[in-house]
């Protein structure tokens, strides 16, 4: 499956991965709402999760950190190295609000970071997101990424973020330095383009100024660095 094919005419398969029975129980029957979405298999350990996506081959794999046996990190890094980039989609989904854990996370190649607390509604819009190509992070993630947490009311991003895939061009080179002109050149757009595409980041991250898009970028474009050193190793 594409990053960008929809999948309206096919049920959305997802697993679940978390040691904890009543995470799994609680999070199989929030999904069981949405009847776009299937829930097609489940593990409590980290050394199970490949097996599973060869097994059940869903789309989305929801996949804890804390595991026992192998951590959820190892298990989407070896997940990578045994599967195409984005097949499946990997949907970071913890307790685990640390900036180091985060940088692994996209370092290894998830789809997104969304922390335990995010409601039914958010965690199934995350799912058709990262399906159309977007990465989902939970506003405290982004607040995380931004240096610490911001106030709630104080220009708070929405509760889960996504990014088109012209957004996410814009924000790799946006950390790679180029000026609105130059990103303009690459991507053969106008400079007046660029600049609102910008404008809508910034307020998606609530980012307050340049430099925090800007801190935003470095961290968040570890995913396209390590993607694409993994695709060329296997020739995806």
């Amino acid at each position: 499956m594409s990053r960008q094919q929809s999948t309206t005419s096919e049920s959305i398969r997802v697993a679940i991965v978390d040691d904890h029975e009543l995470v799994r129980l609680g999070l199989s029957r929030m999904l069981a709402t949405d009847p776009t979405i299937e829930v097609v298999g489940e593990a409590a350990s980290g050394d199970a999760v490949v097996e599973l996506v060869q097994n059940r081959n869903p789309d989305v794999v929801l996949l804890d950190i804390l595991l026992p046996r192998q951590n959820g990190l190892d298990a989407a890094r070896q997940l990578r190295s045994h599967t195409p980039v984005g097949k499946p989609y990997i949907i970071m989904l913890t307790t685990f609000e640390d900036r180091h854990y985060l940088e692994q996370a996209l370092a290894v190649g998830a789809d997104g970071y969304l922390s335990k607390d995010v409601s039914r509604q958010e965690l199934i819009d995350a799912i058709h997101s990262v399906l159309q190509g977007a990465r989902v992070f939970s506003r405290s993630i982004i607040a995380l990424i931004q240096g610490g947490r911001q106030k709630q009311e104080a220009f708070a991003p929405p509760p889960t973020v996504t990014l088109t895939k012209r957004e996410q061009e814009i924000l790799e080179l946006v950390a790679q330095g180029l000026t609105s002109n130059e990103i303009a050149d690459r991507l053969f757009i106008s400079p007046r383009t660029v600049e609102t595409h910008r404008a809508h980041l910034m307020e998606k991250l609530g980012a307050k100024n340049a430099a925090s898009l800007v801190r935003y970028a470095l961290l968040h474009t570890m995913y396209f660095s390590s993607n694409r050193d993994t695709s060329a190793a296997k020739s995806y």
